[in-house]
């Protein structure tokens, strides 16, 4: 690809609205130079509305997509996290790699409709349905990789280290046969998928959670990734179950057990963190790792709030996910962020900064860019020279961002917005997705009905 000159009207830069803005895309897909107050001039192209950076989808679970909409109901009995978790098991049991493909594919093409241009794939579905390898080991991960280059996504592959059913299990339970590996393994498919050197992939490694994952298991990893800089993901405090079992196993809380025993850094990205204590938080803070919210999945699963002002105020980098794909929008995962704080405060505008930025919308959309490139092992994300040239269009004649001023976009983008709000998707400076062509794109229809046909197959 040879160099590309864009120009907006109006883009998101430094943290800010900015005017007359020329965007350079390199030859490598990386911004070049971005310049706002430039004139529109010849050999430039005129985008047809304002400009934001997309955001990192910094949690995913790509084969409970197939699972999304099948849990809502209740036929007798309390219905819980731990009883959801039982049922999805039973779909992990049937998906086959060319499923898990088809599967995948509809997500990741969903994902870049709801302006999300890289996902971090929290990957733990890795063998056959007999628990016994496939002939290629990496099968589950080469099919999520596919399926992310069939729609042109761009993909962190996050291999789980899941060894254990719980806190002093031996093993896991049977209906978890599927996802049992070792610190050895998980290094190795890391080490496999980055030197694959496919485009748009890239590889870091996850623990499951302090639960699944025992000690020796945790240092064992942490020894082989050394001082590799690979981003590592955990699920970490989404229960209260989980903390008290932790706290009766190890007499801590599990981010107070991991600060103290295993010393995160900026490496680590604490997924869920919903359960924590102002101790806790100064910990995480003063260790450099990051948090991944969840709201959409944490809403459906009833997992509880996060105290969003107190990691805001502690400065600790935050990102958003989709893990289960319940809501697969950043749109609504910021305005489900929000809106979950103000229910449980009883306040408005929780995330707002007065005095620095007012705007809530303004404040949730940078603190989650800022998030975005570390989970994803990237240096920086946004319109940033040197970054990765992902972006979004935005349509100004949208419902709740028609006829707003500037300063208010965003906010009318997050908690005023129905229906589909972008014009355009760009990753790597090409553009993959547009409503426009959506209707009659025939390689979009086709994933859908390999998706429907999969799904007719699971169900």
């Amino acid at each position: 690809m040879s160099e590309r000159f864009f120009w907006a009207e109006q883009a998101w830069v430094e943290g800010r609205w900015q005017r007359d803005v020329a965007l350079t895309i390199g030859a490598n897909g990386h911004w070049q130079q971005i310049e706002a107050g430039r004139p529109f001039a010849e050999g430039m192209q005129r985008l047809s509305g304002p400009v934001i950076p997309s955001l990192v989808d910094t949690h995913s679970h790509a084969f409970q997509r197939a699972f999304a909409g099948l849990a809502e109901r209740r036929e007798a009995g309390d219905d819980d996290f731990w009883s959801w978790r039982d049922r999805m098991y039973g779909l992990a049991l049937k998906l086959s790699p060319e499923q898990l493909r088809d599967v995948a594919a509809q997500l990741y093409q969903e994902l870049l409709t709801g302006g999300y241009t890289q996902v971090c794939e929290f990957h733990y579905l890795q063998h056959a349905p007999d628990g016994q390898a496939y002939a290629d080991e990496l099968a589950m991960s080469w099919a999520l990789a596919d399926a992310a280059a069939e729609v042109g996504i761009g993909l962190t592959m996050l291999p789980v280290l899941y060894a254990r059913s719980g806190f002093g299990q031996p093993g896991l339970r049977e209906d978890q046969r599927r996802f049992k590996t070792d610190a050895a393994w998980v290094w190795a498919a890391s080490q496999r998928i980055n030197a694959a050197q496919r485009p748009l992939l890239n590889a870091g490694v996850a623990l499951h959670s302090l639960r699944a994952a025992n000690s020796d298991d945790i240092e064992a990893l942490q020894a082989l990734v050394g001082e590799a800089d690979i981003p590592i993901h955990i699920h970490i405090s989404e229960q209260q179950q989980e903390v008290r079992d932790c706290l009766a196993a190890t007499g801590q809380r599990p981010m107070q057990w991991l600060c103290n025993q295993f010393k995160p850094d900026a490496r680590w990205h604490l997924v869920h963190a919903t359960h924590s204590t102002r101790d806790e938080i100064a910990q995480v803070a003063a260790s450099g790792a990051s948090v991944v919210i969840c709201p959409g999945t944490e809403g459906n699963l009833g997992d509880g709030l996060i105290d969003l002002p107190g990691w805001l105020a502690a400065g600790v980098p935050i990102s958003i996910g989709s893990d289960s794909h319940v809501t697969r929008n950043w749109v609504e995962e910021l305005r489900w962020l929000e809106y979950g704080q103000r229910l449980g405060l009883q306040q408005r505008n929780v995330a707002a900064a007065p005095g620095r930025q007012p705007s809530t919308a303004a404040r949730l959309f940078e603190a989650t860019r800022q998030g975005s490139a570390a989970p994803a092992g990237f240096k920086q994300w946004g319109l940033e020279q040197g970054g990765r040239a992902d972006f979004l269009v935005l349509d100004p004649l949208a419902s709740g961002v028609a006829g707003l001023p500037a300063e208010s976009a965003l906010d009318g983008l997050v908690f005023a917005s129905q229906g589909q709000v972008l014009r355009e998707v760009y990753v790597a400076g090409c553009l993959r997705w547009q409503p426009a062509q959506a209707l009659a794109h025939t390689a979009q229809n086709a994933v859908t009905e390999r998706f429907i046909r999969t799904m007719q197959a699971l169900v």
